[in-house]
């Protein structure tokens, strides 16, 4: 695939986060960009003000006419369109190029130098801060990122003249196969989406041959620890890096004052007094994988320490909505029980001694079904827990699987709730709350307008 070759371009779920980012790519280069998606939303309405032509019905009919011509027409689609949608169906059956949006990434990842982010959780926080740094440095870059970045309100950056993308590398349908990186960080292998792999052994067998793609002459930073053996080409430099050990790691933190302060040790030269933009503990980690891929790129000290101070954060990851000494609503896209218990122990440290409380709606039927146990454990850190159905997404019911499962193993002393979703506010307008996260992948942020408003008179 030439990306120079491509006179319109199709998406299929324009409005899923990681297409609209690649839908904004080919309309800042002039391509007319059409697409198709169940329901309006803010993303849709962004990318029509942009002018992107986008339809709400699954009829063919509907589709503009410039988007007709299989010679030069990119169609690109995401694997949770279901294989029976009618758009999809006609591209496929009318001899169009139809690709996966991996593989539009990876054809990125060939046209630039790919710095790219791969991992069971912290991916989106680590390649926007990576991405941020890069982009008011002398450096430059292009982004395509997962989550919308909280200091540019949009999740992808464009660069007339760095030769870096910064892409986050999803393992969902093993997408991260597509890419060819220059340089990547693995953060995490913990077990996921068993729907698609099956075992825990085969998870870390599609992260073993992602190693294997990325160039002769690239570099991989993997967290220290992980029970993974990389496959790498000859010449492909292999750095750890951790929270207070590995080739890359902090030393020195300071905490108070709601300031978070730490002294980089590096193998590329250390980075003494880098304070982090949001001061959160996990964050620590974060930076360090992120500053090693500004490094490798040529990012200077002075660069990398206001890139890191100026970080405004992701929406939706940690991100703090309310913060007063009554009240206190964070919302955060934690959706793996590593991740929760990540979230949780980081609000321990930050807000420590006061009550927290937390919304949460699962994500997944089959990820409940694999992990309800897990869930159960992390969520019991909690002081109290409210837990809603689950979100489905891209599936099918499971029968037997409900959120009950979770709600059955947590801890047996602790205040616990299992409501629907439509009762949500009418639980926080009848209960008292401290500190309060609202936890999940799912649609349950959508309600945080309705819930700041309801918090907001108590803070």
């Amino acid at each position: 695939m030439d990306l120079n070759d491509i006179k319109a371009v199709y998406f299929v779920g324009i409005g899923g986060i990681g297409m609209s980012a690649i839908a904004r790519y080919f309309l800042s280069r002039q391509t007319p960009v059409g697409g198709y998606d169940r329901t309006p939303s803010h993303l849709t309405e962004r990318l029509q003000a942009e002018g992107a032509k986008i339809i709400y019905t699954d009829e063919p009919n509907d589709i503009s006419p410039e988007f007709k011509n299989p010679r030069n027409t990119l169609v690109v689609y995401t694997p949770a369109i279901p294989a029976e949608n009618k758009v999809l169906s006609y591209y496929k059956n009318m001899d169009f190029d139809v690709e996966k949006r991996a593989q539009v990434l990876g054809a990125l990842t060939r046209a630039y130098r790919g710095l790219c982010v791969a991992g069971t959780h912290g991916k989106t926080t680590t390649s926007t801060m990576a991405a941020h740094i890069l982009h008011q440095s002398s450096v430059g870059c292009n982004a395509f990122l997962g989550g919308i970045s909280k200091n540019y309100g949009t999740n992808y950056l464009l660069s007339s003249s760095s030769p870096y993308v910064v892409i986050e590398a999803d393992e969902y349908d093993r997408s991260f196969h597509q890419l060819t990186p220059y340089a990547s960080v693995i953060t995490a292998v913990d077990a996921d989406h068993l729907d698609i792999y099956g075992t825990h052994e085969a998870y870390l067998e599609s992260f073993e041959k992602y190693t294997s793609l990325i160039r002769k002459g690239g570099a991989l930073v993997i967290h220290e620890g992980l029970a993974l053996k990389p496959a790498l080409h000859d010449g492909v430099r292999q750095y750890t890096y951790g929270l207070d050990k590995g080739d890359f790691h902090a030393e020195n933190i300071r905490t108070g004052n709601g300031r978070i302060l730490f002294d980089l040790v590096s193998p590329f030269g250390n980075i003494s007094n880098i304070e982090l933009g949001v001061p959160v503990y996990v964050n620590i980690e974060n930076g360090v994988a992120a500053i090693a891929l500004a490094q490798i790129a040529g990012v200077s000290a002075e660069d990398i320490r206001e890139g890191m101070r100026t970080f405004s954060g992701v929406e939706r990851r940690f991100d703090i909505r309310i913060k007063s000494d009554k009240i206190v609503l964070i919302s955060d896209y934690a959706h793996h029980p590593k991740e929760i218990e990540a979230c949780i122990n980081s609000v321990r440290k930050v807000f420590a001694g006061r009550k927290i409380s937390a919304i949460f709606q699962p994500h997944l039927y089959s990820r409940t079904r694999d992990f309800y146990k897990e869930f159960a454990a992390a969520l019991s850190l909690l002081d109290q827990v409210v837990l809603t159905e689950i979100y489905p997404a891209r599936e099918r019911l499971i029968p037997g699987v409900t959120s009950r499962l979770i709600y059955d193993n947590l801890r047996p002393d602790m205040d616990k709730f299992l409501i629907r979703k439509s009762e949500v506010l009418s639980w926080i307008k009848d209960n008292d709350v401290d500190v309060l996260l609202i936890l999940g992948a799912g649609d349950l942020n959508e309600l945080l307008p309705e819930i700041s408003k309801i918090l907001l008179p108590r803070s």
